[in-house]
């Protein structure tokens, strides 16, 4: 018996019924990516393709074969920048949104430690 349900059942219609769950998985996909995470940013972007548009429909958009974008996306994938900038650009389209990178504020300083007398 198992002890979850799966993708179909839990995430994939979450994906596709709430509008800000998607644009958050596309933001955090592209924090992934900037980070240096590939790994991480793939899995996501495969986990949003998934539920939100197929792999067919995307990669007839694209211009790319299903098979190819899969294989792209998978963990052992090797994807080139201009793919993933294509691909990116497509689904913001979609979303109807701009992902914009900026600067992280730096950490608050530590407070100041007073002398003990």
């Amino acid at each position: 018996m198992p002890l979850s349900k799966s993708f179909n059942q839990t995430t994939k219609p979450l994906i596709r019924e709430n509008p800000a769950f998607r644009r958050e998985l596309l933001v955090n996909a592209a924090n992934a990516l900037l980070a240096g995470d590939l790994v991480t940013a793939k899995a996501i972007l495969r986990m949003y393709v998934n539920g939100a548009v197929g792999f067919i429909p995307l990669a007839t958009a694209l211009g790319h074969s299903s098979k190819t974008l899969m294989r792209i996306l998978s963990p052992r994938g090797n994807p080139q920048a201009r793919t993933l900038f294509h691909l990116f650009a497509h689904l913001q389209r979609a979303e109807g949104i701009a992902l914009i990178a900026a600067p992280a504020l730096p950490a608050p300083a530590p407070p100041a430690q007073t002398p003990s007398k």
